[in-house]
């Protein structure tokens, strides 16, 4: 009787946790995003982006140069397919396909959820009006933004350029107007 009861509660617990573990935020996408922040009122960060070197992180993994640096780096792979290049290059590509939303692209490179975390749960208009609610829903605000920067931009990069992250932070600031 002590078994039944052990395979029953095993029996419930199992699904139970199964619907928590998929509860995770989603990525959805640079294109979701930058459905609100396109305007000039909203600060026009999806234009920022799209002229940065981030949209086109993924692209440059494509490269005769970029594939010329894996092998270098004793990698077997193409570049695009190369985890310790992918990971300062793309958002997305080591999730669960479950966690990418249908607007979501690898391709995108390093977007808005690359540095402000998965947006599933904090895309909403009326929970990014309230900065608090939007964090507690997963987004990521940074106090001081070199600390993100540094975890893809720094000597262990085979292509790391000593650089000044006040200029660098000046070409791709994309803070909303009220907060500049």
């Amino acid at each position: 009787m002590k078994l039944i009861k052990y395979y029953i509660i095993v029996f419930l617990m199992v699904p139970a946790s199964l619907i928590f573990a998929q509860s995770e935020n989603s990525f959805v996408g640079a294109e979701t995003c930058g459905m609100c922040h396109k305007s000039e009122k909203q600060g026009q960060q999806l234009s920022i982006w799209q002229k940065s070197a981030h949209a086109k992180a993924y692209a440059t993994l494509k490269t005769a140069e970029a594939d010329k640096i894996a092998k270098e780096k004793g990698f077997k792979t193409a570049a695009v397919e190369t985890a310790e290049c992918l990971v300062c290059h793309a958002s997305g590509y080591n999730v669960d396909a479950k966690l990418l939303g249908k607007k979501f692209k690898v391709e995108d490179g390093v977007q808005c959820e690359t540095c402000h975390g998965a947006g599933s749960a904090y895309k909403d208009m009326k929970i990014m009006k309230d900065e608090k609610l939007a964090v507690k829903n997963g987004l990521k605000v940074y106090e001081k933004v070199e600390e993100l920067c540094v975890t893809c931009h720094n000597d262990k990069s085979p292509t790391f350029k000593k650089a000044d992250f006040a200029e660098l932070w000046k070409k791709i600031k994309h803070e909303t107007p009220e907060k500049k």
